[in-house]
């Protein structure tokens, strides 16, 4: 039988701070074909997010039985590359005080130490953020605007400039991106849209420069809208969800496990001949032309 074999793979997932969105649906996944799992949490969730794995208030089940076991939870911050990078109010922020490690290098440098050289398979990129979400496009600040754009795609940028390096040759790395990037959506504003478009843009040109340098495939999933924590933010989560429900090819929502097994399939040796794909996993929301005819 053809299946998913992950086994004596290790992956490293930035951007997993509880278990309702696709960070934690693509944890599951891997794990379940059989990877280790590191994880990468930014700083002002990470205690909430050990204390609740401590206390058994996060789904930790695999499909089949077993359950979820990290090799390592790191504090992660990756608006920051480097310590020198990081301001003085945020070395001081209670939540980071007494912290060390958690920009983008110093996690790299981190899984160097643990694991030694050539340590990672595969690297998924599940961070967004966009303060100024809510304010449309036009009413984005600069500084909003670039936010996003730190955030939610330079970040995959810098994460393959230094966890490329200890990756395998055959490795994967997959990110998140939603259809904003290529189309108008009403609501997802404050930059969020052109940061998809950079994360999109950015995946074609590292899956040449990444590939050639490393050995290594890049990918990314355009994710159909979910009601998870982080797309609160978003404030009109509820209506993208029941808009795509009513008018994809295959009505009704998709899933967080929808997206992690498209990402376990695109990191597996299955995926083996694709690079620098957007991969859409939204139901086929994404082809259609105009609404569809009100269900019966």
């Amino acid at each position: 039988m053809l299946s998913i074999d992950l086994t004596g793979k290790r992956a490293f997932v930035a951007g997993v701070a509880d278990d309702k969105g696709f960070g934690w649906a693509i944890v599951r996944a891997l794990a379940s074909a059989g990877a280790s799992v590191c994880v990468g949490t930014w700083p002002p969730t990470l205690k909430i997010f050990t204390k609740s794995l401590e206390r058994g208030k996060l789904d930790i089940s695999l499909p089949g039985g077993g359950q979820i076991e990290f090799e390592k939870i790191y504090p992660l911050d990756a608006v920051f590359d480097t310590p020198d990078d990081v301001p003085d109010d945020v070395k001081a922020d209670k939540r980071y005080v007494d912290l060390e490690g958690y920009t983008i290098q110093g996690v790299a440098d981190q899984l160097r130490a643990d694991f030694g050289e050539n340590c990672l398979d595969i690297v998924v990129h599940s961070l967004a953020n966009g303060p100024e979400v809510q304010n449309a496009l036009i009413e984005t600040s600069r500084k909003g605007y670039l936010a996003a754009v730190s955030a939610s795609a330079y970040s995959m940028v810098s994460m393959v400039q230094r966890f490329g390096p200890l990756m395998n040759r055959g490795g994967a790395l997959v990110s998140l991106t939603y259809l904003a990037g290529e189309k108008a959506i009403p609501g997802y504003g404050g930059g969020m849209s052109s940061a998809k478009s950079a994360l999109e843009g950015d995946t074609r040109t590292l899956a040449f420069e990444a590939g050639r340098k490393y050995g290594i495939r890049v990918n990314t999933i355009s994710a159909g809208p979910l009601k998870s924590r982080a797309a609160k933010a978003i404030g009109t989560i509820d209506a993208m969800v029941a808009y795509y429900s009513e008018h994809s090819p295959i009505p009704g929502p998709i899933t967080a496990d929808d997206v992690g097994f498209a990402a376990a399939f695109l990191c597996s040796p299955l995926g083996s001949g694709i690079s620098g794909e957007t991969l859409h996993v939204d139901n086929g929301y994404h082809v259609m032309g105009m609404q569809a005819p009100t269900q019966p």
